[in-house]
C-alpha cells in the first residue's frame, strides 16, 4: 500500500508504478496530453491496478463517443477482476462503482460514488476533479461549486493538489454569477499551480461573461505556456481568445485562429467540433462570410448521428450539419433523438427530450429561415439549456441564435425581454452582440412606426 501524491491511500505494486500513477494524476488536473500515456505506463507496470483500470474507463467515458464506451467497459471488466484478486480499499470501490454507473448512463449516480469518496476523503483531488467533470456534462453549475467548496477546508497550503482546486473553484464561481471573487480565486490558484489551464480557462470565462474583451485579451496574451501542454482542451482556450476579437469586432483575427489553431487538427472529437460550430454560427449571425468551412465539420458530424452519448454533443453535430446542408444527416440525427427521448431509458435520454428536441427543431427551422418556428422552440428550450451541459459561454450560441430567431420573425419585444436577461446574467454589461442586437430592435421598431404612419391609397 502507498500513498499517492495527494495523499490517499492506493493499492499498487510498485514505487515506480506508483510514479507513473502520480504523474498520471498531475497530468489529468492540467489537461495535459501525457495523461494517457502515463496512465498506461501504470497499467503495464502494475496490470492488477483496479483503480487505474477504473479511472481509463472514465476518461474513456468523458470522451461521449458511442465507440469508446466498449473500451470503457473493457476497463470496467478489467477494474472488477482486479478488485477480487488484489483486494482493494473501499474508497477505490467507489472508483469501481462510479465507473459502472456512468458506463450504465447514470451520471448521477456516479458522481453520489465519488461524493461518497470525498465524504470521507475530501483531500481526494482525483475524485473532486472527476466530480467536477461528470457534473460539468450535465451542466450542473450550483453542484460544481457545493462539490468543492465542501473539502476547500482539507486542502492545506501544501497539498499538491491545492491550486487545481482553486482553478475548479474559480470556474464554479464564474458560472454561479460571482465574477469578481471568480477572477481572485483563479488568479491565486494559477500562482500556485501555473500549468492549470482549467484554472486559466475560467479567468477567460469572466472576461467573457462581464464584457471586457480587450481585458481578457491581455490575460491570456503571454501565457500560451499554460495551455500549449494541454490535450484539445488547448482549442478551447484559443477559442476563448477568438470569442474575444469576435467582441471587437476583428473577424479577420477570429477567422486566422479558426484555421491555424482552433481547427489546427481536424479532429472529430465533439469538444473540438463543439468549438468551431459554435464560433462559425457567432460570426455568420455577424454577416461574416466563413466560406466553406462548414463542409469539412459536417463529413465529421455526419458520421456521429448515432452518437447519442451527450445532447451538447448532438446539438453542436446538427449545427455542423445544417451549416453543410447536410439534409439527409440531419433527418437521421433528428430521429435518433426523437427515439432516445420516448425511450426515456438512460439520463441522458431525458435530456434530450427536454431541452434537447425544442432546441434541436429550432436550430433546424432556423437553417431553413423559418425563424418564427425557430423562436418558438428556441425560446421554449431555453428555459432548462442548461441541462444540455457545458459552460454559459458555450451555451451562448443558442441564446444568440434565439434572439436572432425573433428578431427576423418580428418578436421583437421578446427578444429584447432574452436579451435583456442575457446582460442581466453577465453582470448587467452589453458586449458587442447585445449592443448590436438593441440597436436592430431599434431600427426594426423605427421601421414599423414608418410603415404604420404612411396613410393608406
Amino acid at each position: 500500500m502507498y500513498q499517492d501524491v495527494f495523499g490517499q491511500d492506493t493499492t499498487i505494486t510498485s514505487r515506480d508504478a506508483l510514479d507513473a500513477w502520480n504523474d498520471t494524476l498531475l497530468a489529468f488536473m492540467a489537461h495535459s496530453a501525457a495523461t494517457p500515456t502515463h496512465l498506461g505506463k501504470a497499467l503495464t507496470l502494475d496490470p492488477d491496478f483496479a483503480l487505474g483500470h477504473a479511472v481509463k474507463g472514465m476518461f474513456y467515458m468523458l470522451l461521449g463517443r458511442r465507440e469508446l464506451n466498449e473500451v470503457a467497459r473493457e476497463a470496467l471488466g478489467l477494474a472488477e477482476a482486479a478488485a477480487l484478486l488484489t483486494g482493494i480499499t473501499a474508497r477505490e470501490q467507489s472508483f469501481v462503482k462510479a465507473l459502472k454507473a456512468f458506463y450504465a448512463g447514470a451520471q448521477s449516480e456516479a458522481i453520489q460514488h465519488l461524493e461518497d469518496v470525498l465524504a470521507v476523503h475530501p483531500a481526494d483531488t482525483l475524485a473532486m476533479k472527476l466530480s467536477h467533470a461528470i457534473r460539468f456534462v450535465l451542466g450542473d453549475g450550483k453542484g460544481m461549486r457545493q462539490s468543492v467548496e465542501a473539502v476547500m477546508g482539507a486542502y492545506g497550503p501544501d497539498h499538491a493538489g491545492r491550486g487545481y482546486l482553486m482553478g475548479c473553484h474559480a470556474f464554479t464561481l464564474e458560472e454561479t454569477g460571482e465574477y469578481a471573487r471568480a477572477e481572485s480565486v483563479g488568479r491565486a490558484g494559477l500562482a500556485i499551480s501555473a500549468d492549470d489551464a482549467w484554472g486559466l480557462h475560467a479567468v477567460a470565462h469572466v472576461y467573457d461573461m462581464t464584457g471586457n474583451a480587450q481585458g481578457g485579451l491581455a490575460w491570456l496574451d503571454g501565457r500560451e505556456a499554460a495551455w500549449a501542454h494541454c490535450n484539445n482542451f488547448r482549442y478551447h482556450v484559443w477559442w476563448h481568445k477568438a470569442l474575444m476579437h469576435l467582441d471587437l469586432g476583428q473577424n479577420d483575427l477570429v477567422l486566422a485562429l479558426y484555421d491555424t489553431e482552433i481547427r489546427a487538427d481536424k479532429t472529430d472529437d465533439y469538444r473540438d467540433i463543439s468549438n468551431a460550430t459554435s464560433l462559425l454560427s457567432r460570426l455568420e449571425l455577424n454577416g461574416v462570410d466563413v466560406g466553406d468551412r462548414w463542409e469539412e465539420l459536417a463529413d465529421l458530424s455526419a458520421n456521429r448521428t448515432e452518437d447519442g452519448c451527450l445532447i451538447f454533443a448532438d446539438l453542436h453535430y446538427l449545427l455542423a450539419l445544417i451549416g453543410g446542408s447536410r439534409k439527409q444527416a440531419i433527418a437521421k440525427l433528428m430521429g435518433r433523438m426523437h427515439r432516445d427521448a420516448k425511450s426515456g431509458r438512460l439520463e441522458m435520454d431525458r435530456l434530450v427530450a427536454n431541452p434537447g428536441l425544442s432546441a434541436a427543431a429550432g436550430l433546424e427551422a432556423f437553417g431553413e429561415a423559418d425563424f418564427q418556428t425557430a423562436f418558438l422552440n428556441l425560446s421554449r428550450a431555453r428555459h432548462t439549456m442548461q441541462n444540455a451541459g457545458g459552460s454559459h459561454a458555450q451555451r451562448d450560441v443558442f441564446e444568440r441564435l434565439t434572439i436572432d430567431a425573433g428578431i427576423r420573425a418580428g418578436f421583437l419585444t421578446e427578444a429584447e425581454t432574452i436579451l435583456r436577461d442575457r446582460v442581466r446574467k453577465r453582470a448587467g454589461v452589453e458586449d458587442g452582440y447585445a449592443a448590436a442586437r438593441f440597436s436592430l430592435i431599434s431600427e426594426g421598431r423605427d421601421a414599423s412606426s414608418c410603415t404604420a404612419s404612411v396613410p393608406a391609397e
